[in-house]
């Protein structure tokens, strides 16, 4: 990488960091008014949006990452206003492990030592919560530069009490946070065991609202209460997550696509299963889908560059939620 570009990289990096927590606290700016706050061209700002929209938690998996509507600043009927979604997580207080606290303390202790008199005082406050975090032993747990997030839950003590309710065979109701609909529900469970899988935490569990077997990420349960009730589906050992987290999943279907050329970028943001060549630069791929309505929102973000090739009911519904949509703007 030359200079410049190497350059260029890294003001887009101190761009980004920006840019992501002034979304999150202005919802709904303006184009044109974001790019004036943060200093920089309606042009620039457009680009380093549809860079955001390759970044999320790690995985790469579809409710992972970050959401653009791209449709709202380009085209005839953009109005022009910044939409975001699936990044709820952006608002929650940083989590540090306390090897992670404690290489930041070794950090700022050095950095103070040549510091001007106004930057001490910055450095002194955070190490004053760094410091007192850790002499508590938990730093991962205690370390919190933000107000913490409404309904989030302590994330060990949450383990503890599902664990203790697989053990004594009890239902659980859940809030349950759904990022690829952006949207709370309510559910019974009959939780089977806790399991991990690509550094998170999962409840596997029957759902008796969807009655079929479910995994429940702990960070996006908002309550959980451990019920007198006993399951009421037959006991079950948890799932093994050890291939994969989509192929563990019961409740999948095998998805080809047609891919034009300007659409062959989601093999390399989604978990595929295959792909193949095609003329002209095309590719067929094919993908693990969980959830339609996630699928249908993939393919109007792709149209006109990606069809439904097999099961031929799903391309049906897609032509029909397209036909529905475009209606709209009748």
């Amino acid at each position: 990488m030359s200079t410049t570009s190497a350059s260029a990289a890294k003001d887009q990096v101190a761009r980004l960091l920006t840019l992501v927590p002034f979304l999150h606290s202005h919802d709904g700016v303006r184009l044109e008014e974001a790019a004036a706050a943060l200093g920089v061209t309606a042009d620039q700002l457009l680009g380093d949006l549809k860079v955001l929209l390759m970044c999320g938690l790690p995985g790469g998996y579809p409710d992972d990452l970050i959401d653009v509507d791209l449709d709202a600043l380009e085209g005839p009927e953009a109005d022009g206003v910044i939409r975001i979604s699936n990044a709820d997580y952006l608002s929650r207080p940083l989590r540090l492990t306390p090897t992670e606290a404690t290489a930041i303390i070794v950090a700022l202790r050095a950095l103070r030592s040549s510091a001007r008199e106004e930057t001490r005082a910055v450095v002194d406050r955070a190490l004053a919560k760094l410091e007192a975090a850790a002499a508590e032993g938990s730093a991962a747990r205690h370390i919190d530069p933000g107000e913490e997030e409404p309904g989030r839950l302590d994330l060990v003590r949450l383990e503890m009490d599902l664990q203790d309710a697989v053990s004594r065979q009890r239902q659980v109701r859940l809030t349950y946070f759904v990022a690829s609909r952006d949207e709370q529900s309510e559910r019974t469970v009959d939780p089977r065991g806790v399991v991990s899988a690509h550094g998170y935490t999962y409840l596997d569990a029957w759902c008796h609202s969807a009655r079929a077997p479910r995994l429940f990420r702990l960070d996006r349960i908002r309550e959980a209460e451990v019920l007198d009730t006993p399951v009421a589906s037959a006991p079950e050992p948890p799932r093994d997550l050890s291939e994969g987290l989509f192929r563990a999943a019961e409740d999948t279907r095998l998805v080809t696509l047609r891919v034009d050329r300007p659409a062959r970028w989601i093999v390399e943001y989604y978990p595929v299963e295959e792909v193949r060549s095609r003329a002209r630069g095309a590719l067929d791929v094919d993908l693990l889908v969980a959830d339609e309505r996630w699928l249908q929102r993939l393919l109007l973000r792709l149209a006109p560059h990606a069809r439904v090739l097999s099961p031929p009911e799903l391309d049906q519904s897609f032509t029909r939620r397209a036909q529905d949509t475009l209606s709209l703007y009748g």
